[in-house]
């Protein structure tokens, strides 16, 4: 258990940090706010670049990821959204917003620095991706959604045109494509400029950490449990078991065999605490105070789930 820890530590050292550092006010929620936009309008789009356009293109996209991910994180949206509907009588927009709560994890800010510890080797296409059934398949469906309450919204398919037309501007998704491209046909930067995106690259792992610390100040879970209780539960343990549930469905019916570094990918993205965004998705809702708190808890409950993962995945 402590080689686990020795992993683990470190990640939830540096978000303790970031939290302390917000609460004694040596950063300010703004300029927290500032370092958040650097990551993912910077580092994050740096280090997609990087992860995919050093690799041939038949070792980066992974067919086998690609449908396991979205195979077993859609499973999952079904099953939270007929509970919620059916059992909870949410509404639309309170389903849709607490399935995402389920699953959509933080492959960026918390899932990257620890496959980077954990599994160095896959950890950057691993990130790219999740990056693509997350952003181009799980939210676009999840924010049409939670459109249904409103009337005078557009149709559910336009909206998830709508989603899918700002995510053509987004710079993670920028990086993505151009990753992509530069592996399909070979190319490499230019030295001065390859070490310029690779700095960027470098400054995201723990950047990103202390910017999600520093995020929790302030949230609370008083008063949440009854609430948050299912998203916490639907994150850190159903998503990893819809995800073994499609490894095993996926290898009987024939698709071709993951590696045992991409697996553990798979599975630990599945485990992580819900992706830092997901209050201000639901804040257009009204729906955001029960999501930070589903936010906070996630990420406290994931010290356990992912240090008993990481230990029983070893036995």
């Amino acid at each position: 258990m402590l080689d686990i820890l020795s992993i683990t530590g470190p990640i939830y050292l540096i978000i303790a940090i970031g939290y302390f550092c917000a609460r004694r006010g040596v950063f300010e929620k703004a300029e927290l706010r500032a370092y958040g936009k650097f990551v993912i309008n910077a580092a994050l789009p740096a280090l997609l670049f990087n992860a995919l356009s050093q690799r041939r293109i038949a070792d980066v996209l992974n067919v086998s990821y690609l449908l396991v991910y979205a195979a077993g994180t859609l499973a999952l949206v079904v099953a939270a959204m007929v509970w919620a509907r059916r059992v909870a009588g949410k509404s639309w927009s309170e389903s849709a917003i607490s399935t995402m709560g389920m699953a959509c994890s933080n492959s960026g800010f918390v899932g990257y620095p620890i496959m980077v510890l954990l599994l160095p080797a896959v950890a950057g296409v691993a990130l790219a991706l999740n990056m693509l059934v997350e952003n181009l398949v799980v939210l676009p469906l999840l924010l049409a959604l939670a459109d249904r309450d409103d009337s005078h919204h557009l149709p559910w398919w336009r909206v998830v045109g709508q989603s899918l037309a700002r995510l053509a501007t987004n710079p993670m998704i920028l990086g993505l494509v151009l990753g992509f491209l530069a592996s399909a046909i070979g190319w490499q930067l230019p030295g001065p400029l390859a070490r310029t995106v690779t700095l960027f690259a470098q400054a995201s792992s723990a950047l990103s950490l202390f910017v999600i610390g520093g995020s929790l100040h302030g949230l609370s879970l008083a008063g949440m449990g009854r609430q948050i209780g299912p998203i916490v539960l639907g994150k850190l343990v159903l998503h990893p078991l819809c995800i073994l549930a499609a490894l095993a469905l996926g290898a009987a019916v024939g698709l071709p065999a993951l590696a045992p570094e991409l697996r553990t990918a798979l599975v630990m993205t599945a485990a992580m605490p819900i992706m830092g965004i997901y209050p201000i998705l639901a804040q257009r809702h009204g729906h955001e105070g029960f999501s930070a708190a589903a936010l906070l808890g996630t990420t406290l409950g994931s010290f356990v789930t992912l240090n008993l993962l990481l230990w029983m995945w070893r036995l």
